[in-house]
């Protein structure tokens, strides 16, 4: 998979686990102007956990194609 491509897959599935949060919130019908600030904090929260998740697995499975940016991750 190409860098690319594995910025959209990692875009993909932070939309997804932004949308669960909604989800099991009950929140997708309502607007967005209803969210607060600790709403987004969550949702910002799922999507980098989901992110961290993701580049910790391709580190894992393909360390050779892992960028600079991505070995922090792997740090400490």
């Amino acid at each position: 998979m190409t860098d690319d491509e594995w910025l959209a897959h990692t875009t993909r599935e932070a939309a997804k686990a932004i949308g669960r949060w909604l989800e099991g919130r009950g929140g997708l019908h309502q607007p967005i102007r209803s969210l607060t600030m600790r709403d987004l904090e969550a949702m910002a929260a799922r999507a980098n956990d989901r992110f961290v998740v993701l580049a910790a697995e391709r580190i894992r499975e393909q360390p050779e194609a892992a960028t600079a940016n991505h070995r922090w991750l792997m740090a400490g």
